[in-house]
């Protein structure tokens, strides 16, 4: 069945009348969002990346923070949305930074839980970078928390992924945590 059809099924589910002045295009349109919001299926890594891997001599921490995140929650089909900051420790390799804030969005266009989005942010960061360490923090509020169920509506959920050096390191976590919080 056509994205559309799919979706004029769904608001006639609802009691609504799908013929009505405002929602006869409503089908087309959710479909071509919902294929927006989940394009991350249609990426990979080394699209991505796009070679922008660059030699270099720095082995001190570099942090992307604040990135926004918008996400579809894989349970409910509902938005979660927040930041992730992203750090890794270079070992003979940068990537570009833009290329950190890309990274999280095409794992972020997939049906997603938090807690796997940021081990996959990590384990692609590491992956591209050959990094000492990486570390990967992300803050977002849950619509299906907010909407529905519980309704709490200033609920914010955090979760963390820590690779090498920033696992086997207190200080380096502690550094990276204390800089996130600035």
């Amino acid at each position: 069945m056509e994205p559309d059809k799919l979706y004029e099924a769904l608001i006639a589910s609802a009691g609504e009348d799908v013929s009505r002045d405002g929602l006869k295009k409503t089908p087309q349109r959710a479909a071509k969002a919902f294929q927006f919001l989940t394009q991350g299926y249609n990426q990979s890594l080394d699209e991505v990346v796009n070679g922008a891997i660059f030699d270099s001599d720095n082995d001190e921490m570099v942090i992307v923070k604040d990135i926004e995140l918008y996400s579809m929650c894989e349970h409910h089909l509902l938005p979660f949305v927040g930041k992730v900051h992203v750090a890794y420790i270079p070992k003979g390799k940068v990537i570009g930074l833009s290329k950190i804030a890309r990274i999280s969005d095409m794992f972020a266009r997939r049906l997603q839980i938090q807690e796997q989005l940021t081990k996959e942010i990590a384990d692609a960061v590491l992956e591209v970078t050959g990094a000492a360490g990486v570390g990967v923090v992300i803050e977002a509020q849950h619509f299906c928390m907010m909407m529905r169920g519980v309704q709490k509506q200033n609920s914010w959920t955090t979760s963390s992924m820590m690779l090498g050096s920033f696992r086997n390191s207190d200080r380096t976590r502690q550094e990276f945590l204390q800089l996130i919080t600035r």
